[in-house]
């Protein structure tokens, strides 16, 4: 598939992580899973990290995910504040 295009699971992901958080500077979301969209590779830029450790970011993705993550069988989050 190319680059450009997201499967329907990327684009939902992503949407949801957009509408929770509304600060972020950047959101990607890849399916690792090969289209199956059992696994997933998020990456978040967010002024709604700043202050906080990864840990508790992470969690921040998670609940903001607690309903997809049902479905899923893996979730690798990659977290970071935007550089002052």
């Amino acid at each position: 598939r190319s680059f450009a295009s997201q499967t329907d699971g990327e684009s939902r992901l992503a949407q949801v992580l957009r509408e929770k958080f509304p600060r972020a500077s950047a959101i990607k979301v890849v399916d690792i899973s090969g289209g199956c969209g059992a696994m997933y590779e998020i990456h978040i830029e967010s002024e709604e990290f700043r202050e906080k450790r990864t840990v508790q970011q992470h969690q921040m993705v998670n609940q903001a995910l607690s309903e997809e993550i049902k479905h899923m069988h893996g979730l690798r989050i990659f977290t970071s504040a935007p550089k002052p």
